[in-house]
Formats: structure tokens, C-alpha cells, sequence
């Protein structure tokens, strides 16, 4: 068996084995195929393609995920036995920027709620998916993928199916309960009919099928381009809200990688730095013994 048919056994384990998503597997199948189509004219040749990377002026960021892509490939290939050392095992990725994960203010998140409308089917489903990804800080693809048979409205809590087929619970607020009852109720049947098949997907599109992840991206770039805000919306970023504001109020740091489904508590972390840059740009603006006055 080649590494062609090597690298999709591997992409259908992620897929199906360690239940990854479909953004996750698409960027993996990428840089596969980039490193297969390199390795053809360099075969193992791991130095030079990172070379090779940098030189396709690659971000930081985007080169450490290839190599991260790559020494799983390799070690699911050892795993096998079928080959008895990573080439990748010895490169070093790429140091990170440290640049902080971008997040709402707590106020522009209430404007933003404020001002969308909730008059008509996929606007009520608008409104839920906001409230859901900010009052549970869940993955888009965790979004995309819920069951009706998730969501514990009795509870008042939601089982979310995690990476890596890790499962948590994350409790509902009144907040997140209201707009999911008005869809469940006022607008999920109704795109249902439009379909005309029978599907436990929680959120569907404009035609009754299963919403993607795609699909999210652009309601809130939408939802952005329809209020006529100066802001950048992405899950991701309200992913980060979610976790910025509630170390803010006070929350344990344990509990928020718990919430996220972090499995590192480092991962976490990073949040902790948000806090403290507020908290420092709040005391130099602020406390009248801050900084020292020039003379």
C-alpha cells in the first residue's frame, strides 16, 4: 500500500476513530497531499520541506499545524508497523507569536443581541445559534453536529460530543433556554417541511438540511453586514468571549477548561493573559499613582 492510500486510512481513523471535524479533517487532507506531492520529487526529505514552507512564505502558525499534521500521520503509520521512525519526530515547530485570541467586549456582545431580529423562522434560528455558541463556548463543528436527542431542556443542560470522541455536559442559562425553546417551537418544523425528510439535527439551513459549519460562518458575517457594526464575527472569536468573560466574573480556571473541553490546562490559559492585559490597561487609564507624570 502507498502513502496516497496510507494518508486517506488516516483521515478516515480521524474522521471516524477520533471523531475530528470536518474543517480539522479538510486542513489535514491539505497538508497531506502538499507534503505527498513534495515527497515524490524529495522522497523523506522532512528538513527540506520545512524549508520549503518557509519559503512559500507560510505562517508560523500554519507551518506548526502542518508538522503537527504530519507527525500524527507518521506515528499512526508506526502505530501500524509499517514504518520504524518519524521523520518528523526531530523538527522542531515553529515558536508561536503569542498573539492573544481576539474577543467581544461584554457590551458589544448585549448590542449585538439587541440588534437582531427574531420576526421570522431563520432569524429565530439566527438568534439561537448566537446565544448557544456564546452561553455554552462550544466548537462550531460541536454546533453543527447537535441531535435533538442533546439538548436536556429538563435539565437545563446540553451534551456536547467533543474532539477526540470526549463527551461534557455544559449547563443551559435562562439566556440560551428561551431563544432554543422560540426555535424548537416557532421555527425549527416549519424548515423542516421545507425539506420534507426527517432528520434529529438540531439546526437546519434555509432548505431543511442539516446546517454546516460554513453555513454558521456566514450567518454571522450576515448578521454583522445586516447591523451595520465595525466588527469581525467568527465562532471562534465568540468562543473566546465566552471564556474571557467568565474568568472576568470570576470564574475557576479548572471549571472553564472543563466548559471548553480543553484536555490541557495550558490551552486554557491563555485566557488568564486576556484578563491580565485588561485588567493592566484598566490601572495605567484609571489609578492617579499608575505611571509617573513627565516633567
Amino acid at each position: 500500500m502507498g502513502l496516497d492510500a496510507q494518508a486517506k486510512d488516516f483521515l478516515l481513523f480521524l474522521e471516524y476513530e477520533k471523531r475530528y471535524s470536518r474543517h480539522t479533517l479538510k486542513n489535514y487532507g491539505i497538508d497531506l497531499s502538499e507534503w505527498l506531492a513534495y515527497s515524490k520529487k524529495h522522497p523523506q526529505d522532512s528538513k527540506g520541506y520545512l524549508k520549503h514552507l518557509y519559503d512559500q512564505k507560510f505562517s508560523r502558525a500554519s507551518v506548526s499545524r502542518k508538522l503537527s499534521a504530519l507527525r500524527s500521520f507518521y506515528d499512526y503509520l508506526m502505530q501500524l508497523g509499517l514504518i520504524g521512525a518519524n521523520p518528523f519526530a526531530g523538527l522542531r515547530s515553529p515558536k508561536s507569536s503569542h498573539l492573544l485570541p481576539s474577543y467581544l467586549y461584554e457590551d458589544e456582545m448585549a448590542a449585538l443581541f439587541e440588534s437582531l431580529p427574531r420576526d421570522n423562522p431563520l432569524a429565530i434560528r439566527n438568534y439561537a445559534i448566537l446565544e448557544l455558541l456564546y452561553g455554552t463556548g462550544i466548537r462550531v463543528s460541536e454546533c453543527v453536529g447537535l441531535k435533538l436527542s442533546q439538548l436536556d431542556l429538563g435539565s437545563n443542560a446540553l451534551l456536547v460530543h467533543g474532539k477526540g470522541g470526549k463527551d461534557r455536559y455544559i449547563p443551559l442559562g435562562e439566556f440560551t433556554l428561551q431563544p432554543l425553546e422560540a426555535y424548537l417551537v416557532g421555527a425549527r418544523p416549519s424548515l423542516l417541511k421545507k425539506s420534507g425528510e426527517e432528520t434529529d439535527t438540531l439546526f437546519l439551513n434555509r432548505l431543511g438540511k442539516p446546517l454546516t459549519d460554513r453555513g454558521v460562518r456566514f450567518i454571522l458575517k450576515s448578521m454583522i453586514q445586516k447591523t451595520g457594526q465595525a466588527m469581525k464575527l467568527s465562532p471562534h472569536k465568540i468562543r473566546h468571549s465566552f471564556a474571557t468573560h467568565l474568568l472576568n466574573g470570576g470564574a475557576d480556571l479548572r471549571a472553564v477548561q472543563e466548559l471548553l473541553g480543553h484536555d490541557h490546562l495550558s490551552s486554557t490559559q491563555i485566557y488568564t493573559h486576556i484578563s491580565e492585559e485588561r485588567m493592566t490597561r484598566a490601572y495605567d487609564s484609571a489609578h492617579p499613582r499608575a505611571r509617573i507624570s513627565p516633567k
